[in-house]
């Protein structure tokens, strides 16, 4: 991730899914508790877990690139889209019926979850740029303001309450947390 730009921590795919999936369950978590909304949010986890399983065949595109022009943007969902398809293939015919819905989508039951899911993906882009700028490493200044607008246009009230109250927890010294 972020391949395009000098960090002072490389973060894996890996540690990407679990976070995003641990912020997404937190969102639906929020949206539930707080907002009286009813979220499955073991399911939000299973789809941010499997949210990026299509860049096994597509690589990680930089936001900047994929997002630069409509038809860009419309051939890496094609493309996305296609990944899936050939991913949901090469698992056995038995597991296909299990697999297909969390990663080619298709379950419109799936569709709040999914907009959880990437509201906890770009959260999680901006803890990765809080946390650059916090090591000292201006290069993140851009992509910081931007994903912060991207999130502040998401318009979705488990997202700005997190941000209000929970996001201070991943910008602080953990030396600072008292206990």
């Amino acid at each position: 991730r972020w391949g395009l730009m000098r960090n002072t921590r490389e973060e894996t795919l890996e540690e990407h899914a679990a976070e995003t999936a641990m912020l997404a369950h937190a969102l639906a978590s929020v949206g539930n508790e707080i907002f009286g909304k009813r979220y499955n949010a073991d399911r939000a986890v299973t789809l941010a877990l499997f949210h990026d399983a299509t860049e096994v065949y597509t690589g990680d595109m930089p936001t900047p690139v994929k997002y630069y022009s409509p038809e860009i943007r419309d051939s890496y969902k094609r493309m996305e889209a296609e990944a899936a398809s050939r991913l949901c293939t090469t698992l056995p015919r038995q597991l296909q019926p299990v697999y297909e819905p969390i990663i080619c989508g298709g379950d419109d039951g799936d569709e709040r979850l999914r907009k959880i899911v990437k509201a906890a993906d770009t959260l999680s882009a901006y803890i990765k740029c809080l946390s650059e700028l916090g090591a000292g490493n201006s290069e993140f200044e851009i992509a910081a303001s931007t994903t912060k607008k991207k999130l502040e246009n998401m318009h979705m009230p488990e997202l700005d309450w997190f941000i209000e109250n929970m996001l201070e927890a991943f910008t602080v010294p953990l030396d600072s947390i008292g206990f």
